[in-house]
């Protein structure tokens, strides 16, 4: 007899079997899961991260003609692009490695495959502005860079003064305008380095400074002490700085000072006369011997023309043996010199100094004598020049009086004694040598009888 399997028994061990099965691919599932997620994440990941950005884009400034770098780095740019444009107009100037642009000063450098340099070389003041690396990513990313582009100083000569003159006692302003960038300062000194004079505001008083700041140079109620060449610097720490030179000319009519009035000296000696003159402009001097010069009226009277009767006429000096005439010139003050060689009684007289200039005339009068030497006094030599400083003080003040009683030949209130100053020019050394005769009364005597 044949055992049959009861379906009941298949069934039951179907189950069990299933069962088990699901046991173990449970437990497979378990230990195998995050070795497959791993895999999966590693097979998504170029897929899934976007580009970024590293780090900003350093702003960079620098002189015309230099060169500019701006610097943009990107990690996981993947299957996207970078490009670089200029951010004022979005002209695209490269995209990746490729220059789009016409202008040969610009390219562009890819390094590390994340780095993209834009170089700009020969730099211009165009070129200033931002510059924009962009990614083509959705939503599109960019970063921006400036460039800062420096232009040295330049002065605007149209804009600015030329030289000028004014006369005394006027206002001016002298004006110096610079352009570039940064904005250049502008600042005023005197060419000769000589501190400015410069007047306090709502005052009468000068005060020294060694410059001045501004584009504008007021100088009121000027006065000659301010005349000069003043120079006009600008500057913005962009080398070179520029300057301009702009004279400043102070008119007035001349002034003429006799450095003595009266002068004595021994025949024989060769005497030096001097004055002092201050003119602007310059003006024309000259010496003149004897008669009577007239307040503005000496072309006249060189001419023959006199305004009074029995007006001499002056005789006008000149250089050569008999005479040397020199002139120094210190801006508007000059020193005239003349010499008298070989002093003689013809050379008694007075003699002017004349300086005339378009504003005016001015002219300084001095007297010169002879002085009478003790036979037993010192005996000068031919290049010693002979001036008696302390008979002109006391001649100052007091009149024609004072002149006509200090004569030496023709009064006969003689000084009972004689002093004479003999300036040697060897070594430097000053002698003076007073010569007192105990017996000048009976000399003044016998001259008398």
């Amino acid at each position: 007899m044949l055992l049959r399997r009861s379906p009941t028994m298949e069934t039951v061990c179907m189950q069990i079997v299933l069962v088990l099965l699901l046991l173990i691919v449970h437990r497979l599932d378990g230990s195998l899961s995050p070795a497959l997620q791993d895999l999966n994440q590693s097979q998504q990941l170029p897929v899934d991260l976007e580009p970024e950005f590293e780090g900003t884009i350093q702003n960079i400034s620098s002189p015309t003609g230099r060169e500019a770098i701006l610097t943009c780095s990107v990690k996981n740019l993947g299957r996207y692009k970078v490009g670089w444009l200029r951010a004022s107009d979005q002209t695209v100037l490269a995209l990746q490695g490729r220059v789009v642009t016409h202008n040969s000063r610009i390219s562009v450098v890819h390094e590390d495959f994340r780095t993209w340099r834009l170089r700009i070389r020969q730099l211009r003041e165009s070129d200033r502005g931002c510059y924009m690396c962009q990614i083509n990513a959705s939503p599109m990313k960019k970063q921006i860079g400036c460039i800062d582009v420096q232009v040295p100083p330049d002065i605007i000569n149209e804009e600015s003064s030329a030289d000028i003159a004014v006369q005394e006692g006027e206002d001016a302003t002298i004006v110096c305008k610079a352009v570039g960038h940064p904005t250049p300062r502008v600042t005023w000194k005197r060419e000769d380095g000589e501190y400015m004079l410069l007047r306090k505001p709502q005052s009468r008083e000068l005060i020294r400074v060694e410059a001045y700041n501004g584009t504008h140079l007021h100088l009121p109620k000027l006065e000659r002490r301010q005349m000069g060449a003043y120079l006009c610097i600008a500057s913005n720490d962009v080398p070179p700085a520029v300057s301009k030179r702009v004279s400043l000319s102070v008119h007035f009519a001349p002034s003429v000072r006799p450095t003595s009035q009266l002068l004595g000296a021994p025949l024989g000696s060769d005497v030096q006369l001097e004055c002092t003159v201050e003119a602007s402009p310059m003006p024309v001097s000259y010496w003149l011997k004897g008669g009577r010069v007239l307040p503005n009226s000496f072309a006249g009277a060189a001419n023959g023309n006199y305004e009074q009767p029995g007006l001499s006429r002056p005789e006008m000096l000149l250089d050569g043996p008999k005479y040397g005439i020199t002139e120094d010139r210190h801006g508007f003050r000059t020193n005239m010199r003349l010499v008298v060689r070989s002093f003689s009684p013809a050379d008694v007289g007075t003699y002017h100094c004349v300086s005339t200039n378009s504003l005016g005339r001015a002219d300084g009068t001095m007297r010169l004598y002879e002085i009478k030497i003790h036979p037993g006094g010192v005996q000068t030599t031919d290049d010693q020049l002979n001036i008696i400083g302390g008979l002109a003080e006391a001649a100052r003040g007091r009149g024609n009086s004072a002149t006509s009683s200090l004569h030496p030949i023709r009064t006969h209130h003689l000084l009972p004694t004689v002093l004479l100053l003999i300036v040697s020019l060897s070594l430097g050394t000053i002698r003076t040598v007073i010569s007192a005769s105990s017996d000048s009364s009976s000399h003044a005597r016998t001259g008398n009888r």
